[in-house]
């Protein structure tokens, strides 16, 4: 036989759920790279992971490496042998580490002429002798998780390892891993099964781990479990469960033996906002709420159990009453704050701080109300509706509710909004400003909101921006990046005219004299344009193509994508090489020149039949050009820039820009300086590649 499967088990203590998944997949990888390395071959890896344990399951993995040949070239002939045919120093080195005499060498021919060469046949090891190895190099790499510490050792890992097992078909691998001998004995379900379970052969793994240990291993088989019945549990009453990929993925990560549960909670706590209830059961109890089919929240949940009990229903009875204590709590916090409007709490965000040097979210909500309307104005929207949402904004912040649920912060102030008579739009932007909160988070659905949502986040921006403190490396505790992403993501999925300039300009106003920074403009347009940069790569766009239109630092997102789009197609034309070198020869010549360039070129001065058909051809196409800048035809605009192309070469290859006649030398600077600014007001063409 010269393949076996290979079954590597590593026994813990209970895992972080939420990086079990990652842990398996990553230790898969980890085994399948150190494999290749080895000239192991096989036919897949499968991984496997429960609380308590990792495995990986390799199929029909080879039992020895194959022999390898090795060939070492040593020195050519020539400066092999002396010139009596004493082998020289070279040679003699180069024998000795081949394990031969000089002599015993073969001879090639070579591009280099003829060589030493030695060629021999390496026998390939047993894999049973490399696993253990390989093993522990697929440990050590596993993670950069904050390790631990267990017993009397100094071995870490990210639990306590209480069993090791490596298994080549039936054969017992002796290693020792993190001080634990490998051994055929692993560990079944905490609760249920046998507590010590052994394994005979890598085979039967999975089978005798179910039966007698009772684990379903299988982690992606869990999950189909869990799904499954959660599913088929809750059409028994008419609904559909919500089975949010990241709970559902941390819940099948903390179960060994997953036994699906249906409960209920008394139908009056539904007058709650549902926001709150969903995280109750969600994020602190770990269920999985049911909606009717109109998307309503109904007085039920799913609950996954990890031990099959004799008697579920006090299982689900327990589970009952701990979302009642957590909702009667939900229930006091909500009736309590029905007491008072959500205006009544701004007196009271004065004692929350924004930033130690920004003052208190008191002072930022004032900050906020005025900047809001400004962007409603600018987008056309109800400025009066942006006011009010602005003033309202954090208010939600200082109820119980969201002191309890922090989670639920502007979806609570929604609630609140519409009980107390706002409008919808308002409302709706209160629940809207902290949108887009990650990448594929969706923006804001209405103007109002996007008015609000901009501001919020343009004052944050600003405010750390100028004390100074701007995001560093992988630090950015308030987060800069992510809202300066949202800010353009909102403008640019809504097509809003807003200009970045002036909206870093009234927000640093509305600051007044707390900012300590000298350069916050000039640092929050730059870092806008590095987030611009970064997101346009990552849509596909080419580098070049981006660095041209930052060059004109265009501070109107929609401008700028306006710009990029048109750029990215005129490079597919063949006139766009032919431009971005006569660009840069222009440029080259100016930035070499240190003279002053006169306000516009004197035609008087122009005697050579190049310079003045190249002059007349400029003027036109500037006419050209500005009608299309002027509708924002970027596309159009560097295709106007086309006819100038043959112009420019004949002007260079007949006229002698750099002139001893001092007069036409500069007009000629003058003529080539007013065609660099023609081209530069798309984009600078010649960092095109």
């Amino acid at each position: 036989m010269t393949e076996e499967n290979f079954l590597v088990e590593i026994g813990t203590e209970e895992l972080p759920p939420k990086m079990l998944r990652c842990l398996a997949e990553t230790f898969a990888k980890n085994l399948i790279a150190e494999l290749n390395l080895a000239s192991l071959t096989y036919q897949e890896v499968r991984w496997f992971a429960t609380p308590r344990r990792l495995a990986l399951l390799v199929h029909k993995l080879i039992l020895a490496q194959p022999d390898r040949k090795i060939i070492k070239y040593g020195p050519t002939v020539q400066t092999a042998l002396n010139a009596n045919g004493t082998p020289s120093q070279a040679a003699l080195s180069w024998a000795h580490s081949c394990g031969i005499h000089v002599e015993h060498a073969d001879y090639v021919e070579t591009s280099k002429g003829q060589r030493l060469m030695f060629c021999t046949k390496q026998p390939g090891q047993r894999t049973q002798n490399l696993l253990p190895d390989i093993i522990a190099t697929s440990i050590k790499k596993l993670t950069n998780l904050k390790q631990m510490r267990w017993g009397k050792s100094d071995f870490q890992f990210i639990r306590p390892v209480h069993t090791v097992m490596l298994l080549l078909g039936d054969t017992l691998i002796p290693t020792n891993i993190f001080g634990i001998s490998s051994s055929r004995i692993i560990r079944g379900h905490r609760f249920m099964g046998q507590s010590r379970i052994t394994i005979n052969h890598a085979d039967h793994y999975l089978q005798v781990l179910l039966e007698k240990g009772k684990v379903q291993a299988d982690y992606l088989l869990r999950k189909k479990i869990i799904t499954s019945n959660a599913t088929a549990a809750a059409a028994r009453i008419g609904g559909w469960v919500d089975l949010q990929e990241d709970l559902l993925e941390e819940v099948t990560s903390l179960v060994e033996w997953p036994v699906i549960l249906m409960a209920k909670f008394d139908k009056k706590f539904l007058i709650i906002p549902p926001e709150a209830l969903v995280h109750a059961m969600m994020d602190h109890q770990k269920y999985f709420p049911i909606y009717n089919q109109k998307g309503e929240l109904l007085p039920y949940f799913i609950l996954v159990s990890n031990i099959e009990s004799t008697h579920p229903q006090k299982v689900i009875l327990g589970n009952e009453k701990v979302i009642q204590a957590r909702l009667e709590d939900a229930a006091f916090f909500f009736h309590n704050d029905c007491q008072d409007l959500l205006e009544d709490h701004l007196p009271r965000l004065k004692s929350v701080l924004f930033q130690k040097d920004l003052g208190n979210l008191l002072d930022k909500t004032y900050r906020i109300k005025k900047l809001s309307g400004w962007v409603a104005e600018k987008i056309r929207s109800n400025v009066q509706s942006a006011t009010r949402a602005g003033l309202l904004s954090k208010c939600d912040l200082m109820s119980h509710m969201v002191c309890e649920f922090t989670e639920t912060q502007g979806i609570i102030g929604m609630h609140y909004a519409r009980r107390q008579g706002e409008t919808e739009e308002v409302a709706i932007a209160l629940m809207e400003q902290y949108k887009p909160r990650f990448s594929s988070d969706p923006v804001p659905s209405n103007p109002v909101s996007c008015a609000l949502a901009i501001a919020d986040k343009i004052d944050t921006i600003v405010g750390i921006f100028g004390i100074s403190k701007h995001p560093t490396g992988n630090k950015d505790p308030f987060a800069l990046r992510r809202s300066a992403l949202g800010v353009l993501r909102i403008i640019l999925e809504n097509r809003l005219p807003i200009d970045l300039k002036k909206l870093t300009e009234e927000s640093i106003k509305l600051y007044g004299k707390k900012l300590s920074s000298i350069n916050v403009e000039d640092d929050v347009i730059n870092f806008f344009f590095g987030r611009l940069s970064s997101w346009y790569r990552k849509k596909g766009y080419k580098p070049d193509v981006i660095k041209a239109v930052l060059a004109c630092r265009p501070t109107k997102p929609v401008d700028f994508n306006a710009r990029v789009e048109a750029v990215e197609y005129f490079c597919s034309m063949e006139y766009s090489i032919k431009l971005s070198e006569v660009q840069k020869r222009i440029s080259s010549i100016l930035d070499q020149s240190a003279e002053t360039f006169n306000h516009s070129v004197q035609y008087s001065l122009l005697h050579e039949v190049e310079e003045i058909q190249l002059a007349t051809r400029a003027a036109t196409v500037q006419t050209n050009l500005d009608l299309c800048l002027s509708e924002e035809r970027y596309q159009d605009a560097l295709i106007a820039l086309i006819p100038l192309h043959d112009d420019i070469e004949q002007f260079f290859s007949k006229v002698l820009v750099n002139t001893k006649i001092k007069e036409l030398r500069i007009n000629r600077l003058t003529l080539l300086n007013q065609l660099r600014k023609s081209f530069l007001q798309i984009a600078d063409l010649s960092v095109l590649k």
